[in-house]
């Protein structure tokens, strides 16, 4: 769940916490997270108030897939690659959820309206409905299947895949993505034999991720997200540590 302009605020107030990163000068980190559910709303609606715009459920996966293949390879964990999509959330954030739901229904049926007072025709087929990415729908069902194969397929043929360990927490696991992944950290950090000087490195968009890393008292852990264009899909511009 993020929080409006808490990232723009910190970013304001506190410049040198944001260091601007190239694929070929990124510091060694031995485990890397994602947040998996802003990723899957970049593929699959990257500009939400074109009301032409149109892809197929291939298509999403596909992006999916290319863009975790990315970021793997620019951060390159040694230990741990753990991929967490939201599941079913407390009570309170549903109620937060369904109305987001409808406000977004609205706003796609405006835009469209608005789009046809001006004149402008429609591609055929209906666009992607992105209340489609909640846990238990028939989508997300299909993009679970798909990720366990993709999974299986690059620990099967990638050697780099082979070299960590790849733990994936699906739609049908309870909890948001980002707090799966606190989870895991916390837990691991609780085991006898665990090296306080482990890095860690949390990608995702919501600003919550901020405030959860600092409360976990690693003393080394990166947020990695980019720099968020309007109009554009996140991805498009440079990442930030």
């Amino acid at each position: 769940m993020g929080v409006p302009k808490f990232y723009r605020w910190i970013s304001k107030r506190y410049p040198t916490i944001i260091e601007d990163v190239r694929p070929d000068q990124v510091p060694e980190f031995d485990n890397l997270y994602l947040d998996m559910n802003g990723i899957i709303h970049s593929c699959s609606h990257p500009d939400e108030t074109d009301p032409c715009f149109r892809i197929t459920e291939e298509q999403i996966f596909e992006d999916i897939f290319h863009y975790i293949e990315s970021l793997f390879c620019m951060i390159r964990p040694k230990k741990v690659f753990f991929l967490a999509i939201d599941g079913v959330a407390p009570r309170a954030k549903l109620d937060q959820m369904r109305s987001g739901r409808f406000s977004c229904c609205q706003a796609d049926e405006k835009s469209r309206t608005t789009a046809l007072e001006k004149g402008k025709i429609l591609p055929p087929g209906e666009p992607f409905d992105p209340n489609c990415i909640t846990p238990g729908t028939e989508f997300m069902d299909r993009l679970d299947q798909q990720f366990q194969n993709f999974i299986t397929s690059k620990i099967s043929n990638d050697p780099s895949w082979q070299s960590c360990t790849v733990i994936y927490s699906g739609h049908q696991t309870p909890g948001e993505g980002e707090h799966k992944i606190m989870d895991y950290i916390r837990y691991h950090r609780s085991q006898p034999g665990y090296d306080p000087h482990t890095r860690h490195c949390l990608y995702g968009l919501d600003a919550d991720l901020i405030m959860l890393g600092l409360a976990s008292h690693e003393p080394h852990i990166a947020l990695l997200r980019e720099e968020v264009c309007i109009h554009h899909m996140p991805h498009h511009a440079g990442p930030r540590l």
